[in-house]
Formats: structure tokens, C-alpha cells, sequence
């Protein structure tokens, strides 16, 4: 029985039978998925080395998989492939760099499906920030913003905070809506562990970024 078994999920026959021909010989299954739902149930049922998903697929999209993925702590340390004809329909959704996973541009060739699975498994094994569940945009009293970006209720790296703390007037007595100081406080704090959490994914940007730039060379 393979001892790896590498997941492909794209809606055309064609391009499943492609990877399948293109991988070298080796100890691994390939199975396949023709939607986003048939996908998203071998994740979570198999135990898989590798997925290869379109980003574009009927029933469930590849961003909603990529979503349900990233969401779950084991499933996103799986090595991932995101394929797509246009670059623009993933970089409207995940901006790059691409840490945690690697772009493969369709059409392809053995090559580049080869190159692209060594750095999906290579970023794989980088660290990552825990999950920590937040809202989507949390408002202090004093207007200030604090916007991170969320996946299924949990979010991996606020993208923008903007940690301007209330003023004292905020603090001496609840606003209309009945925010109490107690409640502001929790905000705040949340606010400074994101902000915290930002810090450590720079250091963790500038890392790939110096990979790539190592592999490009």
C-alpha cells in the first residue's frame, strides 16, 4: 500500500490525469476529486502528504476549500498547491507572497508541477502563528478600527491594526451603546496581542522572502 497519498482536486479530467502521468514513480497514491465538496471530504477523511487544488471548481470554490484548510491547525500543515489559468483570481483573495503555499499557473509542464510541489512542501514546514479567534473589525469607542483577516471565525495574521488606545473621556464612563471600561479594556489587549502577533509574522515575511529569493537565484 502507498505510504503517501497526494489529493488532486480540479474539475477538469484533463488536468487530473496530467499530474497524475507527470509525477515521477514512487511510493504514493494520487486521488481525485472533480468539485470543492468531493475535496474538502478526502481532506478530512484521508491522511494526505500533498494537495493540489484549482482554484476555481463547481459546488464548493478552491478559496472556501482553502478557507476550511486553513482553518483547522492539522489540516494547513498539509503541503498545498493552489492551480489557477489566472494569477489575479488568487492574489484577489491571498495577497503575496505566497507563504504558506505555492502557485502553480496553468497550462504547466513536468517541471514547474515538480518545482511547485518541492516548495509547497518546503513552506509547509515553516511556523506559523496560532489560530486565534477574533471578529472580523472590532470598534473602540473612540472610532479607531482594527481590521484582521478571518477565516471561518479564526484568524491566522491580522493584516492592518491600528492600536490608538480610547481617550480618557471613553474611559470614565460606558458609551451609548453600554461598552463599559471592562469591555474596552478586553479590546485593547486584543488589540496589542495582534499587533504582537504582526510583528512576528514580519520577521517570519522577511524569511521567505529571502528563500525565494535564494531559489530564484
Amino acid at each position: 500500500m502507498a505510504s503517501n497519498k497526494i489529493l488532486v482536486i480540479d474539475d477538469t479530467t484533463v488536468v487530473r490525469v496530467k499530474v497524475r502521468e507527470m509525477l515521477p514513480p514512487g511510493n504514493f497514491e494520487v486521488l481525485e476529486a472533480k468539485d470543492g465538496l468531493e475535496g474538502l471530504n478526502f481532506i478530512l477523511q484521508e491522511k494526505l502528504s500533498l494537495i493540489m487544488l484549482d482554484f476555481l471548481l463547481p459546488k464548493m470554490s478552491g478559496w472556501e476549500v482553502f478557507q476550511k484548510v486553513q482553518a483547522d491547525p492539522e489540516l494547513r500543515k498539509i503541503p498545498l498547491v493552489i492551480m489557477s489559468g489566472r494569477k489575479e483570481e488568487v492574489t484577489e483573495k491571498i495577497t503575496e507572497p505566497f507563504e504558506y503555499f505555492e502557485f502553480l499557473g496553468k497550462p504547466f509542464d513536468q517541471k514547474q508541477l515538480i518545482s511547485a510541489i518541492k516548495l509547497a512542501m518546503t513552506k509547509a514546514k515553516q511556523p506559523r502563528p496560532e489560530l486565534v479567534p477574533v471578529a472580523a473589525e472590532i470598534t473602540v469607542k473612540n472610532g479607531t478600527n482594527a481590521t484582521s483577516s478571518v477565516t471561518n471565525g479564526t484568524v491566522a495574521a491580522p493584516s492592518v491594526v491600528n492600536t490608538a488606545m480610547p481617550t480618557a473621556a471613553s474611559n470614565a464612563t460606558p458609551s451609548a451603546g453600554g461598552v463599559s471600561d471592562t469591555e474596552i479594556n478586553a479590546l485593547n489587549e486584543k488589540i496589542a496581542k495582534m499587533q504582537a502577533e504582526i510583528d512576528g509574522l514580519k520577521k517570519q515575511l522577511a524569511q521567505v522572502v529571502t528563500f525565494i529569493k535564494q531559489k530564484i537565484k
